[in-house]
């Protein structure tokens, strides 16, 4: 009767399921103050358990109070009050604070994976190499052996910063010192820290449109008043800032998510002069520049900044793997104390064993080799699917070139966006993920697109997957002749 009533819950080892029935079954008057509980032997044959399980549940209760022990007398139920009420359900709480009451008011994030399974899923993954896993799993056993069990510099491991201003310098023409550097928990950990730093609620910060969904949550979280800026084929549309007077810009001029856009000369130029002129900051991703198909990376936005307005923000997340939960901020001069600080409070600084095994890794020059690698494979993986796609699709599609990344755009010519949740339903049938792109507009494109995600598939699944996506839109187009 008493696990009718109350049963165990699967949580945790059986004694604490079994501490946590009887704690219930005391506080709502099951058992009354001075009743002797049931003897362990008998408890435990009635329950099918150990005895062991069930004396080490009675030694929890009587460790919280709810019971006493003699040794004649057994195990007794404490002499306990409860106030009227005390055991109701809990009432739905409102949000104690306004910044719990902003996110609660944050729509769902709708762009995780569509479902576990799929053979053939175009889903933004970062690249996976089992040779570069291997080796981090070497360098991370050796950094467990010198990090040390201190508290983390919360600034980030000095040698990590080292190898990273040097990093910077030789690829991304950042030019800065290792005191510049800040250690984050990614780019999602360097956004709230710059927000933190320079924005107070109901400031104005700017951000591209189509943009990152967690950098418009976390603004907005934030409290601040957020707008967006159109982009086009050269990137955010610089002369539509002018108007705003934001206290903060994010932007990522070297590959825009999700267009794969790049920013040009003239508007980086732009977008630094409207920054000085009217105080502003700027928040630079550069979240994927490593993986472009040109011969070197273009410069950051930050390497052509002389008024220090730019907030430089690197992750490893994207070049590495998920997981690997480290980024990094390049600090303008001004407000680098602040950032720092920010981050202090926040968490007292980043795991130092995975920061000594990455600035090993940098430091061999292993990681600049991986890239290297990987981009090639990768380049190799966009032009199969890339010509798989106007194979198979043809004129039905509109490829959007890109030179940089980990997916493609398109832009689906024959499908309008009342058919687009049927084709993805057509695609799931067939094992192939697809996945939307107007998710990640604040203003809808006039057609519907697909991001389409390479680097987790093989190069023949690539190929594969765009013969399907065509055989899915013949589909959708023979029911639509059948509804005629």
């Amino acid at each position: 009767m008493l696990l009718s009533k109350y049963p165990l819950d699967g949580r945790g080892a059986l004694y604490e399921q079994l501490a946590r029935v009887l704690k219930r079954a005391i506080v709502d008057g099951h058992f009354h103050p001075g009743e002797r509980l049931p003897a362990t032997r008998a408890l435990a044959e009635t329950l099918n358990l150990s005895r062991n399980t069930v004396m080490t549940a009675y030694e929890i209760l009587r460790a919280e109070q709810l019971t006493t022990s003699h040794e004649r007398s057994g195990t007794q139920v404490a002499d306990i009050s409860l106030p009227p009420g005390f055991t109701s359900p809990p009432a739905a709480v409102p949000p104690q604070s306004r910044y719990a009451a902003r996110l609660r008011r944050l729509g769902s994030n709708t762009l995780g994976r569509l479902r576990d399974g799929l053979r053939y899923d175009l889903h933004c993954d970062p690249p996976f190499d089992l040779d570069m896993v291997r080796s981090w799993s070497r360098k991370l056993a050796a950094a467990s052996r010198v990090a040390g069990p201190q508290y983390p510099d919360s600034q980030g491991f000095p040698p990590l910063r080292v190898a990273i201003a040097e990093y910077l310098a030789r690829r991304r023409g950042v030019m800065c010192s290792e005191s510049d550097v800040l250690i984050v928990g990614g780019t999602q950990q360097a956004i709230s820290i710059a927000a933190r730093a320079v924005v107070d609620e109901g400031d104005t910060v700017v951000i591209e449109d189509p943009h990152y969904l967690f950098l418009m949550q976390s603004l907005t979280a934030h409290g601040a008043r957020v707008v967006s800026v159109r982009t086009d084929e050269s990137g955010m549309v610089t002369g539509e800032l002018a108007r705003h007077r934001a206290r903060l810009i994010c932007v990522s001029p070297s590959d825009q998510f999700p267009s794969g856009a790049v920013m040009s000369l003239e508007r980086r130029v732009e977008l630094l002069d409207i920054a000085a002129r009217q105080g502003s900051w700027i928040l630079e991703d550069d979240y994927n520049s490593e993986f472009h198909f040109r011969e070197r990376p273009l410069a950051a936005l930050r390497s052509l900044d002389f008024s220090g307005r730019v907030i430089y923000v690197g992750t490893f997340s994207k070049t590495l793997f998920p997981s690997l939960r480290l980024g990094f901020i390049v600090c303008p001069p001004g407000i680098r104390d602040d950032l720092c600080r920010a981050k202090r409070f926040d968490d007292l600084g980043s795991p130092t064993v995975e920061q000594a095994a990455l600035a090993a890794f940098m430091r061999s020059r292993q990681f600049e080799k991986y890239l290297r690698q990987t981009v090639g494979e990768l380049e190799h993986r966009r032009a199969v699917l890339m010509s798989s796609l106007r194979r198979h699709c043809g004129e039905r599609i509109v490829v959007q070139e890109t030179h940089a990344g980990t997916h493609l755009v398109i832009w689906l010519q024959t499908v309008r966006y009342p058919q687009l949740t049927r084709l993805i339903e057509l695609g799931v049938g067939r094992s192939l993920g697809l996945y939307p792109i107007h998710f990640y507009y604040r203003n809808p494109p006039e057609r519907p697109g697909l991001i389409l995600g390479y680097a987790a598939l093989s190069a023949e699944a690539l190929d594969r997957a765009g013969a399907l996506l065509a055989q899915c839109l013949n589909d959708l187009e023979d029911e639509g002749r059948g509804r005629r």
